[in-house]
Parts: C-alpha cells; sequence; structure tokens
C-alpha cells in the first residue's frame, strides 16, 4: 500500500460558477409574459416580473399607444404590479421590452398556447 499513492479527489461542485454568478440581486430574475383565455376568442396578456424601480404607467402608456389596445397596472398581493393589455401582445411586448432596454433577451420568457 506504501507504493501506491492514493489521491482522494475533494469535492466538486459543478454548479458553483453558475450560483456565484446567480448571487447578485435579480441578476437572473425573468420577466413573463402570459396570455390568459377570457370568453370567445378574447384573450389577455399579462406581464409581470419587471424591476420595481421602473415605472409601470409610463411602459404601459408606450405599449398601448404603440399596439393600439387598452391595457392596466393590476395591484396583486403575491406577484406584485402586472401590466395587463387587451388582446394577444406576447410577442410585441417582448420586442418592445427587447427594443426599448428594460429587459434582455434570455431573461423573457414567454407562456402559453
Amino acid at each position: 500500500m506504501s507504493d501506491l499513492d492514493l489521491q482522494i479527489p475533494s469535492a466538486f461542485d459543478p454548479f458553483a460558477e453558475a450560483n456565484a454568478e446567480d448571487s447578485g440581486a435579480g441578476s437572473k430574475e425573468y420577466v413573463h409574459i402570459r396570455i390568459q383565455q377570457r370568453n370567445g376568442r378574447k384573450s389577455l396578456t399579462t406581464v409581470q416580473g419587471l424591476k420595481k424601480d421602473f415605472s409601470y404607467n409610463k411602459i404601459l402608456k408606450d405599449l398601448k399607444k404603440e399596439f393600439c389596445c387598452n391595457g392596466t397596472v393590476v395591484q396583486d398581493s403575491e406577484l406584485g404590479q402586472v401590466i395587463q393589455l387587451q388582446g394577444d401582445q406576447r410577442k410585441n411586448v417582448s420586442s418592445f421590452l427587447i427594443q426599448a432596454g428594460i429587459v434582455k433577451k434570455d431573461h423573457i420568457k414567454i407562456h402559453g398556447f
């Protein structure tokens, strides 16, 4: 046994770098864009997860002008402030948020059919 040099591998954490990068405040929080079916052909697009330092009313005003639809900002107890828009505006909203520099492309999750 003395001829063999045994080396016990130390504990290696493959996710150590990923956890170190994500430790920043709000660095990997996603913006969720969802569609909700109302009745018949009517639908509702919701945007949640934007940072709190943005003015939701100004973003809503620009979205309404850009896409010619109505909308509102709703205060939810669990989710915080949520932007609601009439119609299926998922792709429009995601491209608007990216072009305006509000959110990076890899921080957006689009949900729905």
